[in-house]
C-alpha cells in the first residue's frame, strides 16, 4: 500500500518561506510513483480540508488553488519518489495542517484520494 510521509512544516513569519516534502513509498510494480497524481491539501482550524496544489507525474500537469498561485510551486523528483511544495510569501491565512495525498488519476485525487500522509503543521505569524 502507498505510504506518504510529510516533512518541512514549522513556524515562520509572514512573508517568509517554507518547503514541504512528501516522501512516497509502497508502490507496486504495475503502478509506480511516476504514474500517480500527488497533491497537497490543507485544513485550518474550523474549516474544511481544501486542495492547495497537485501534480500529475504522467505529464507534469499541475493545479494551484487561486489563493496560492504565484506564491507556491509544486515539483516532483521521480528518482526520490518525493513531491515538494515550495511556499513563498507566506501569509497568516496559510496557517493550517498540510497533508499530502496520492491517487492514480488527477480527477480522483481532487475528489476523493485513497492515500494520505499524517500531516505537517504550518504556522505563519503576523
Amino acid at each position: 500500500e502507498v505510504q506518504l510521509v510529510e516533512s518541512g512544516g514549522g513556524l515562520v513569519q509572514a512573508g517568509g518561506s517554507l518547503r514541504l516534502s512528501c516522501a512516497a513509498s509502497g508502490f507496486t510494480s504495475g503502478f509506480t510513483f511516476d504514474m500517480y497524481a500527488i497533491g497537497w491539501f490543507r485544513q485550518a482550524p474550523g474549516k474544511e480540508r481544501e486542495a492547495v496544489s497537485c501534480i500529475w507525474n504522467r505529464d507534469d500537469s499541475t493545479y494551484y488553488d487561486d489563493t496560492v498561485k504565484g506564491r507556491f510551486t509544486i515539483s516532483s523528483d521521480n528518482a526520490k519518489n518525493t513531491v515538494y511544495l515550495q511556499m513563498n510569501n507566506l501569509k497568516p491565512e496559510d496557517t493550517a495542517i498540510y497533508y499530502c495525498a496520492a491517487e492514480r488519476q488527477l480527477v480522483q485525487l481532487l475528489v476523493h484520494p485513497r492515500y494520505w500522509g499524517q500531516g505537517t503543521q504550518v504556522t505563519v505569524s503576523s
